[in-house]
């Protein structure tokens, strides 16, 4: 970013002045044209609007008090244009009271000058807010250049987790083949060692397919436009997410207790259910032995909170603001994860029009919860 000292040795701001009063204009243009700024001038707020759908100036230098249209409404106007709403725009005027200068921050405008004008006042403002300009583009443009890294790094992991699944599902069921071809057709009798290989490789292998699948799913949910929202059959989502948890579910010993009703609410059916699925999953992992689970949801005014409490150890406050972002898992002693799960999470409830979130003491277990839009009609059947 070029320095406040350094910017008025470089002809390359245009500098627009408002002003019905030639005497203004003239001392103004002046002073800033040898400034090596370049300096237009208009002579009220029409003849400014007017300027600007065919140049935009860098900033504008705009008068309150003129005939026609004063500068209020001039950079009320300039504002309520896409094309026009960044250009900083520094009040003049010979008022001095309070409620003029208030008002011109509520329309848009960024200063104020008091007539009759200090020269080194009007450079330092107007540089100052050349400055703030060209820092609000630069932080725009690359704001604009993470999005588009993001959606391509979202797109190539999307299409390597896609090429992967064929040949990890491929691997899957030879292994189960192997295992079946030993044992069943030739008989042959596998040690505690084989299987305990076998064991490992098959873990492998579904780990390795739950990433593939956690990997896709988050591709997917970046394309909000493919989905359609609707009300849920909340019973259905749980009862179908507890079904794909049932060996978990079995070999801890979980005990999961529901609300006798739930509430309706607005979604989409598809990625709610994994969103159950990803809660229970960590409730289970986390929770105590045996882990005692309660799920549960409540209305919140225009939307409906849904949860799931458990009985574990809790999670440091340190911890809790981090737990949402990708690559990101709760640290427990023996319990593995890929840290996918509730960052996926976020997105799903922020493209459903929800939101997601915890509460936790330790010592005490935790709460994690997700809201989504409440419907008063009946949910789907």
């Amino acid at each position: 970013m070029k320095s406040l000292n350094s910017m008025n040795d470089i002809p390359s701001k245009t500098l627009l002045i408002v002003d019905d009063m030639a005497d203004n204009l003239k001392l103004l243009f002046r002073y800033l044209s040898n400034l090596k700024y370049r300096v237009r001038v208009a002579k009220d707020g029409l003849d400014a609007l007017e300027q600007v759908v065919y140049a935009k100036p860098d900033l504008i230098l705009l008068d309150i008090m003129m005939p026609k249209l004063d500068g209020f409404e001039t950079c009320r106007r300039l504002k309520a244009d896409p094309n026009t709403q960044e250009i900083p725009v520094i009040f003049m005027s010979a008022l001095s009271d309070t409620v003029d200068k208030v008002t011109g921050f509520e329309v848009g405008g960024v200063d104020y000058i008091t007539k009759p004008f200090q020269y080194e006042e009007v450079m330092a403002r107007v540089n100052t807010h050349l400055a703030l300009s060209e820092l609000r583009h630069a932080l725009a443009s690359q704001n604009t250049q993470l999005q588009q890294q993001n959606k391509e790094l979202d797109a190539y992991a999307y299409t390597v987790a896609h090429d992967l699944k064929t040949p990890v599902n491929g691997l899957a069921a030879s292994l189960d083949a192997l295992k079946h071809h030993l044992v069943d057709k030739l008989h042959y009798p596998l040690d505690e060692k084989a299987h305990k290989y076998l064991g490992f490789l098959e873990q492998s292998a579904d780990k390795m397919k739950s990433i593939i699948d956690a990997l896709l799913l988050l591709g997917q949910t970046r394309n909000r436009s493919k989905i359609q929202i609707q009300p849920l059959n909340m019973e259905r989502l749980v009862a179908q997410a507890e079904q794909r948890l049932a060996p978990l579910i079995t070999q801890s010993g979980a005990q999961i207790t529901q609300p006798m009703q739930w509430l309706g609410a607005l979604g989409y059916p598809q990625w709610i259910e994994e969103v159950w699925v990803n809660y229970l999953n960590n409730a289970i992992k986390y929770g105590g032995a045996p882990p005692l689970i309660r799920l549960g949801c409540e209305s919140e005014g225009q939307f409906v909170r849904f949860w799931v409490e458990d009985n574990g150890v809790g999670i440091a406050a340190d911890k809790q603001q981090s737990l949402f972002m990708p690559f990101t898992r709760i640290a427990q002693a023996g319990v593995e994860g890929h840290g996918l799960g509730l960052s996926i999470v976020q997105r799903i409830l922020e493209n459903c029009g929800g939101s997601v979130g915890m509460e936790s003491t330790p010592g005490q277990g935790s709460r994690f919860y997700f809201t989504l839009p409440a419907v008063t009609t009946p949910a789907a059947g």
